[in-house]
Order: structure tokens, then C-alpha cells, then sequence
């Protein structure tokens, strides 16, 4: 008899609460004429209550994941209502944040970054610490789906009670992050989370976003793919604070020594980061959990340098600098578009485009005029 896997049950079970969410929320479409209309009412009351802002930072602080995850649902949500109460949650949380470590890790896909962060995960907890999981998969550009399959490939880490593993989709996000990672971080401090991973969804020219919100930058590389930096762009390296080569087990073991050699030898013709830390290079084996202890022990090293220094306080004061700038952008770009001045030319002025000898530069330039001339207008 075929022994089916604890993974596969665990598949099989997700789809059939799938189906049956489904075939529920079908059921109560059908029959809900029939539901007494006070009574939707207060259903809808007890559900928009669970979003409340203050109920959520109560539970929060308290450790609730199921908070957590419903706070974290809120922030990813684009509804207007929603996203105040977000902006009231952050109000809240923010002030009890900012002890955690928080770890970047990035590197090609099939590197095995999900199996080293269970490993990694599961040595912090045996330390005494709460570790969080923010696993940001790739989207698809065509129907905008994710997998989200990161808590089947961390079985171990997932069902620890002192471990929280959240995937989210990088939609149109580039930087290997989802959109709002930064503020997801917060809520996992709030939670009292002491070391958050932020597995980035692979190394390509975008990923470097993650270095901005992450106190040591950790990457992982495949040995047997080729040239040892092939791939590999040179911003990610020069932002690494450390370099793992992963499956250094089995017959891979010479190559992955070949591979810590010729990286080592390329770092030392780059300039040195801040406190004249020179990158280790570092060879593991996450499958065999080999070489775990030592990772752990360079980023004790590197945090307590920088500590002592003052560079790792003004690393985040320099973080904090960057998303507020990023904040602005951000919101500076939602107003424009939602001006009433600019819906309506923007539908004009794309249907111009279409004509061979409109200029969308000077549309734009068009547009922004017009978009400043009403402002000036309205103050």
C-alpha cells in the first residue's frame, strides 16, 4: 500500500477546504434572500469589527497570530476603509517595534532557500526565540497568481507554535519583496517575533529592495550551474553581508569548496562595506543541517560589531529615511491618478496614442500642467 506523505495530506486538505469554502460561499449566495436582513447586518458588523484597528494592535501585542495574519490581510488590501484602519494600526504598533533581527536571504531559484530557512528558523527557536517567515513568491504576469507554497516546504518550521510563516505574492512589486513587507515587519515585532527571515523571490537586477529593510543581507548560491558568479548581478554581491553556498553535500562537496574559493577571491577586488567587513563565504548543507550553527555565529559577529560601532543604529535611521521617501512617492502617484482632472484626460490622451503622430511625451508633460493648474485652482 502507497504511503501517502504528511505534504501530500496536508495538499489534499487545502483543497478540499477549498471546494468546501466554495461551495459554501455559493450555498449562502443562493439562500441569501431568505437571511433576515438585520441579521446580515450584524454579520457584517462582527466582520468589519475583526478588521478594527484597535482590536487587531490589542491582540497583536499579545502574540495572536490569527491577529496577525488578519492585520497583515488588511494591509494588503486596496479598499479605502481598509486602508485607513491599516494606517491607524501602524499608528499603534510602530511604537512597540524595532527590536527584532531582521534577516534578508535571496539567491537563484532551486539555491534551497526555503529549506535553509527551516533549518536556519528551527535553530533560533532552540535558542529560545520566535522566529517569523515573510515568504514573498513571484506572481504570475499573466493571471497575477502566486503558488504560496512555502508552508508546505517548511512542514517542521510551520507547525511550531514559536514559528509564523506568512507568503505573499510580489504582484507588480519589483525588489523581490511584496508591497507592503515593510510594514508586515512592524506587525511581526508588534507580535514579539525576535528574528524575521524575508525570503526575497530570487536574485535578478530588482532585487535589492530587500537590503533596505533587513539588518544582515544573506546570499545563497548553487555551486554546479556554470561559472561560480555567473548569473549573479553585482549589485546583489556587493550588498551581501555574507555569501552560503547551499548543497555542499554528497559528491557537490569539491565543487562547493572551488566555488567559496573563486567568490572569496572576486570580494577582495570590490570595496569594503561600512566597518571594513569583508563578506565570509560560507559553504552549507541546509538538507544535512550542516553548517547552520557557524551562519548564525558570523551574524552574532556582524551585529555585535556594528553595534558596538553605531552603524547598525544608523543603518536603520538611513532605512527609515528611504521608506519614508518611498512613502511619499508612493502617495504622491495614488493622488495624481485619483484627480478628477487626470481620470478624465488620461482616457483622452491614451486613445491619441494611438495615432502615429501623438508624442506621449508631450502628452505627459500635457497632463502634469494640467494636473498642477487645477491644484493651483482648488488652494
Amino acid at each position: 500500500m502507497k504511503v501517502i506523505s504528511s505534504v501530500k495530506k496536508f495538499q489534499i486538505i487545502q483543497y478540499f477546504s477549498y471546494f468546501y469554502t466554495l461551495y459554501f460561499a455559493m450555498s449562502v449566495g443562493r439562500q441569501k434572500k431568505h437571511i433576515n436582513p438585520d441579521k446580515l447586518s450584524e454579520i457584517r458588523t462582527i466582520r468589519e469589527g475583526l478588521l478594527n484597528a484597535e482590536t487587531l494592535s490589542q491582540n497583536i501585542l499579545k502574540g495572536d497570530t490569527t491577529s496577525l495574519s488578519k492585520a497583515i490581510t488588511l494591509l494588503e488590501s486596496t479598499h479605502k476603509k481598509h486602508q485607513k484602519e491599516a494606517t491607524a494600526l501602524l499608528e499603534k504598533i510602530i511604537p512597540k517595534t524595532g527590536k527584532s533581527i531582521r534577516i534578508g536571504i535571496t539567491g537563484v531559484p532551486g539555491v534551497g532557500k526555503s529549506t535553509f530557512i527551516e533549518q536556519f528558523g528551527l535553530h533560533f527557536i532552540r535558542q529560545g526565540k520566535k522566529v517569523a517567515v515573510l515568504a514573498i513568491d513571484p506572481s504570475s504576469p499573466v493571471s497575477g497568481g502566486s503558488i504560496l507554497g512555502d508552508k508546505t516546504r517548511m512542514e517542521k518550521l510551520s507547525s511550531h507554535p514559536n514559528a509564523y510563516i506568512r507568503p505573499s505574492a510580489a504582484g507588480s512589486t519589483l525588489g523581490g519583496v511584496a508591497k507592503r513587507t515593510r510594514e508586515t515587519i512592524y506587525l511581526c515585532e508588534a507580535a514579539g517575533f525576535d528574528v524575521i527571515f524575508i525570503e526575497t523571490v530570487g536574485v535578478g537586477q530588482s532585487e535589492t529592495l530587500v537590503h533596505s529593510m533587513t539588518d544582515f543581507f544573506l546570499l545563497m548560491h548553487l555551486t554546479g550551474a556554470g561559472d561560480s558568479l555567473q548569473g549573479i548581478k553585482r549589485g546583489v554581491v556587493e550588498m551581501a553581508d555574507a555569501i552560503v553556498i547551499n548543497k555542499a553535500d554528497g559528491d557537490n562537496i569539491e565543487r562547493a569548496r572551488r566555488a567559496k574559493n573563486e567568490i572569496q577571491n572576486a570580494l577582495h577586488i570590490w570595496s569594503p562595506k561600512p566597518g571594513n567587513w569583508l563578506p565570509p563565504v560560507l559553504m552549507c548543507s541546509a538538507i544535512e543541517n550542516k553548517g547552520i550553527v557557524e551562519i548564525a555565529q558570523v551574524i552574532d559577529s556582524y551585529l555585535e560589531e556594528h553595534k558596538k560601532s553605531g552603524h547598525f543604529e544608523n543603518k536603520r535611521k538611513a532605512q527609515q529615511k528611504f521608506w519614508f521617501n518611498q512613502a511619499l512617492e508612493s502617495q504622491l502617484k495614488t493622488d495624481f491618478y485619483e484627480n478628477k482632472t487626470v481620470k478624465s484626460e488620461l482616457k483622452n490622451m491614451v486613445k491619441s496614442l494611438e495615432s502615429k503622430n501623438s508624442n506621449p511625451f508631450v502628452l505627459a508633460d500635457e497632463l502634469l500642467k494640467k494636473y498642477y493648474q487645477r491644484l493651483s485652482e482648488n488652494t
